[in-house]
């Protein structure tokens, strides 16, 4: 069946929340295991239901904004999706309080129940009004982000667009492109402001509502940290703060020296090379069918995913008018079907969408034997594992999307993998120093970014971007906005992701890929550690760890001549 042809209607609520509540009362009062099963079973396929109706809506509205219809049903789940996560509450508190835990525990996987816990804490009907608000200061940053129309070089474009031209090999062309960019933000501060003060506020709200300290402690208990805690983030941010900066900094330098530029601007970050960054070749439709090819040579696995994909048209790649930013891979319950959704923009990262979402996609589609909808996707910080890796594992193919200049990918590729680990723990630690001070004025909160970034980040030099240097920056990134708290998963999953790059294409591990397949096949159903020790991968908070791992790539990089590069 194709994407177009499945089928999306708007729930009735209230049909929907009496059937729920009949088969919850079973639950909570049964005492026979095989009935108590029944309706846990029923609960499952009735949220799956939802779930379903849900990201139809989000993927169908996110693909065009500009959808009245879908427009609308967006505004309905910003308005209603509260509603259904009450009588989830309901539910996680019914399975807790249930008469049969011990022997359900015994059958449903654990983390359904650590889920449940930690929903029952970040979760009370009487907030429904603020989780609304939220939902609804959702909507209108991605809107807003969505709305450029941005005049350059004789075409309306995105800010998708416009990232081919920030790599430009004419500085001039980079430095205009960025100045668009920028200015798109600069112009709408004031918006983004606005938008972000009422998150904080909104968010700040829930958090003393439900008892915690601040929304950093909410937002640990929301994100599921179940084998980690704060203390131990901030020394995994200090550990990059003292190990990894200085490692990217030299990798700036080698940058600015190839580029025989005596200092990077901002606007020279982009440019890698001075003969221009590597392209994919090809048309979209040659990509994804190299793609294609790529994974059925990578295992038979992988082969029946993709064709699944493509034949069921579940990949919406371009960037068009419209459309919102960035991408995302999510999974559509009821079809079993993962979906992935990107802008390609003729760079590099056209090919990264090809591994990093479809790394989530495929994980997604090993795990449909999963029923209960929560953990068909582990944790943040484990399902990015996946998707890193997957980047790196399709390393041996990138000669059929970069032809002659596969050298110069998988050099950056790898490079700017470090170089992000110091801007990933960067936004974690701004949103600490927010939420730890919500009455703060977005000047302060602006200050703050500027501060952090050049201890994380000090090779940005904003001279020529004086708006930029006033600490607007952070407003492009969507995270901070619509997924607080998500971004240090990022780099947690990218430490993880460097011991299979190690083990695949260093070391030619012949249980690389088993590991790799057997955390696709758990989901959701193991915690963090759990799905490491299964993959057989060091957690970034041992000790050593991330020097050991981190050594490994810093010896490859150094190893790579320039006229390898050039």
């Amino acid at each position: 069946m194709k994407f177009t042809d499945y089928q999306y209607t708007r729930p009735n609520f209230d049909a929907y929340k009496k059937d729920f509540l009949q088969t919850l009362k079973i639950l909570k009062e049964e005492t026979h295991l095989e009935k108590a099963q029944g309706a846990l079973d029923h609960l499952n396929e009735l949220r799956g239901q939802i779930e379903t109706a849900y990201n139809l809506a989000l993927i169908r509205y996110s693909i065009n904004t500009n959808d009245t219809f879908y427009e609308a049903e967006d505004a309905y789940w910003n308005e209603y999706q509260p509603h259904f996560q009450n009588l989830d509450f309901e539910f996680y508190q019914a399975l807790l309080n249930s008469p049969l835990l011990d022997d359900l525990k015994t059958i449903y996987p654990k983390t359904l129940f650590l889920f449940a816990e930690s929903r029952v804490k970040t979760f009370h009907p009487d907030l429904i009004p603020l989780f609304q608000k939220e939902n609804q200061l959702n909507s209108a940053y991605s809107k807003l982000v969505a709305s450029a129309q941005i005049p350059f070089e004789g075409e309306v474009r995105t800010l998708s667009q416009l990232t081919p031209f920030t790599q430009s090999t004419d500085a001039e062309m980079r430095k205009k492109a960025t100045e668009q960019v920028t200015a798109f933000y600069a112009e709408n501060e004031a918006k983004f402001d606005d938008i972000y003060h009422q998150m904080v506020q909104v968010r700040a709200q829930i958090a003393k509502k439900l008892g915690f300290s601040n929304y950093v402690a909410f937002a640990d208990v929301l994100m599921n940290r179940w084998d980690y805690d704060r203390p131990m983030i901030e020394t995994y941010r200090q550990e990059i703060l003292n190990k990894i900066v200085p490692l990217t900094q030299k990798l700036y330098e080698r940058q600015a020296k190839r580029n025989q530029l005596e200092h990077l601007s901002f606007h020279d970050l982009p440019l890698v090379y001075p003969n221009g960054n590597a392209t994919p070749k090809g048309t979209p439709e040659e990509l994804v069918e190299s793609a294609r090819k790529m994974y059925h040579e990578l295992a038979p696995e992988t082969g029946e995913f993709f064709d699944f994909m493509v034949e069921n048209d579940l990949l919406d790649l371009l960037s068009k008018k419209g459309k919102q930013a960035g991408g995302y891979c999510t999974y559509i319950q009821n079809y079993a079907s993962p979906f992935i959704f990107a802008n390609f923009n003729g760079t590099s990262h056209d090919v990264d969408v090809l591994t990093h979402e479809a790394g989530h996609a495929f994980q997604t589609y090993e795990s449909r034997w999963i029923k209960e909808p929560e953990i068909v996707f582990p944790n943040y910080e484990s399902c990015e594992i996946h998707s890193m890796s997957m980047e790196f594992i399709a390393w041996p193919w990138m000669e059929q999307f970069f032809k002659e200049e596969t050298n110069k990918y998988k050099f950056d590729h790898l490079a700017s993998a470090l170089q992000f680990l110091p801007y990933g723990v960067l936004v974690d630690h701004f949103q600490q120093e927010v939420y730890e001070n919500p009455d703060w004025s977005p000047e302060e909160r602006k200050a703050c970014w500027r501060k952090l970034e050049k201890q994380y980040c000090p090779e940005r030099d904003y001279t020529l971007f004086p708006a930029l240097d006033n600490g607007i920056y952070w407003l492009r990134q969507g995270h901070i906005f619509t997924s607080p708290f998500y971004y240090i998963d990022y780099t947690l999953a990218q430490v993880c992701a460097f011991q299979f790059w190690k083990r695949f294409n260093i070391d030619a591990d012949t249980n690389a890929w088993s590991d790799y397949l057997k955390i696709c096949q758990v989901g959701g159903t193991k915690t963090f550690l759990e799905i490491l020790a299964i993959a057989r991968l060091r957690s970034p908070f041992e000790p050593g760890a991330l020097d050991d791992t981190i050594k490994q790539v810093e010896n490859y990089l150094d190893s790579i001549t320039e006229t390898e590069l050039l």
